[in-house]
């Protein structure tokens, strides 16, 4: 990982995956230059729901969160580039696809709140990257590796 790099989850939710959205979702991360560095088809348990969706547990709808990320497999992945974050975060949209501008995964693909296709990190958390990311993967599943296309992405990078 070079030294302007960070590492960002995202996941396809069981209905993303469902529609068969994993393809043209990870197309459009690898397209904005983004470097896949881990990626996990898996099915969700009880327990991992409940770790994940910690925070809002006792809240109204955290029953109904808990049973629709374990009612099918979902698609974990770890991306890596420079303020992956906040670029991850643009290019997913707003929780509500009825927000969403049209371009966003969510503005392009979602229609309900509920059923809104992706999860990607929160850039205004700190530390939830690393929370998310050490959640689902283990630090052997995520692979650091070099990217061609760097130098023809980052202005930095020598041609």
């Amino acid at each position: 990982m070079s030294h302007h790099d960070e590492r960002t989850f995202v996941m396809v939710k069981p209905d993303g995956v469902q529609r068969g959205l994993i393809g043209e979702i990870v197309s459009r991360f690898e397209e904005r230059g983004l470097k896949l560095v881990g990626g996990k088809f898996m099915q969700i348990d009880e327990d991992l729901a409940h770790q994940h969706y910690g925070e809002h547990e006792g809240k109204p709808f955290f029953d109904g969160l808990v049973d629709f990320i374990t009612s099918a497999p979902v698609f974990a992945m770890v991306w890596e580039g420079a303020d992956a974050t906040r670029q991850v975060r643009s290019m997913v949209g707003e929780t509500d696809p009825a927000e969403s501008a049209p371009g966003t995964i969510r503005g392009d693909f979602g229609l309900d709140l509920g059923q809104n296709v992706i999860h990607a990190s929160d850039h205004e958390d700190e530390g939830a990257n690393e929370r998310e990311i050490d959640l689902f993967f283990d630090e052997e599943e995520l692979v650091d590796y070099g990217l061609d296309t760097a130098a023809w992405v980052y202005e930095d990078e020598q041609h």
